[in-house]
């Protein structure tokens, strides 16, 4: 069996790898001294960039369609904000890992939903795509000052975040600020973007590969790997698969329960389950700033690709059960 072909069983993307492929980049040749300086100043534009483009590419007409579903959107910002933020401090007060990450851990439960993933999974599954729209979004916005609050109240025992009015300040200069710029220039620049979706899509990844090569080389230089067994590793790896079971559980059987229907019960497992790389990541060079970030988004980045992987799957039995129903 090729190397592909195993990929493709391991639904394994090219981005995926090479997140990792940071990893070991870093690993091996860490940024240094003005280099390392050079380099934060070409994240924060990166940074800068990324989200600019996330407003302007946000449809307002997706958000009227989807706004008034207001009993679905509070369900998922519970799961995201609430049942998310209080499984991470059990995780994080069991033991079965070492402070650093447990508070990787907690971190990633504080975190925003995905967009782009949500989206397409719940188009995928034949949910409904404008709630998922809107509820991701809805969910990054948000997070933009929920996440910094929950980071405050939950990790000043964990390591501490740089916390206060100063990290909400700096994540609103840093991301919501480029974001409302974008949506104010949708008018003018949507149709390029729509033309150079490809484009965008390398400066999007892009910008997050930067971010974890600039995070894990500060990490590097400070000792990360002395601090961290493989042990250590397949147990985080562990973690974050039960953490994933139980909430895609949750928000699965809690939409039946609460009797919604299949298509919004799709919207929810995919918004409600799942956590944010591209806005977590610069988050946390912005709320734990030096070689900490590196060690925190460790646990994001393997919850990120467990996701990913179990929620292919989902979304194509979702789908299969929609065109079972129709034949």
């Amino acid at each position: 069996m090729g190397v592909k072909s195993v990929l493709e069983k391991l639904k394994l993307e090219p981005y995926v790898i090479a997140l990792f492929g940071m990893v070991v980049l870093a690993s091996i040749l860490p940024v240094r001294g003005e280099a390392a300086h050079g380099l934060s100043i070409v994240v924060k534009l990166a940074i800068a960039l990324l989200f600019f483009l996330h407003g302007a590419k946000l449809s307002r007409e997706s958000v009227v369609a989807g706004v008034t579903h207001w009993r679905l959107h509070l369900l998922i910002l519970a799961f995201t904000f609430v049942m998310f933020p209080i499984l991470g401090l059990v995780i994080s007060k069991t033991g079965v890992l070492p402070p650093t990450l447990a508070a990787g851990i907690l971190f990633l439960c504080c975190l925003p939903s995905t967009v782009q993933s949500s989206i397409a999974f719940t188009s995928i599954a034949r949910g409904n795509v404008a709630a998922a729209v809107v509820a991701a979004s809805a969910s990054n916005l948000f997070g933009i000052f929920i996440t910094p609050v929950l980071v405050g109240l939950l990790m000043h025992t964990q390591g501490g975040a740089s916390g206060g009015w100063k990290s909400v300040q700096d994540i609103v200069v840093q991301l919501l600020l480029p974001f409302i710029a974008g949506q104010l220039a949708r008018p003018l620049v949507s149709a390029w973007i729509t033309r150079h979706k490809g484009l965008i899509g390398y400066v999007d990844r892009g910008s997050i590969l930067l971010v974890v090569y600039s995070a894990f080389s500060e990490a590097v230089v400070g000792g990360i790997w002395h601090r961290i067994s493989p042990l250590q590793l397949v147990v985080l790896l562990a973690v974050c698969g039960v953490l994933l079971a139980i909430v895609l559980t949750a928000t699965t059987f809690g939409a039946r329960a609460l009797g919604f229907s299949p298509e919004d019960e799709r919207a929810i497992t995919f918004c409600g389950s799942k956590k944010s790389l591209a806005t977590g990541v610069p988050m946390a060079g912005i709320l734990f700033p030096g070689p900490t970030a590196g060690i925190l988004v460790l646990p994001l980045m393997i919850f990120h690709q467990i996701q990913l992987m179990a929620c292919s799957v989902i979304a194509q039995h979702y789908a299969k059960k929609a065109r079972e129903a129709e034949a």
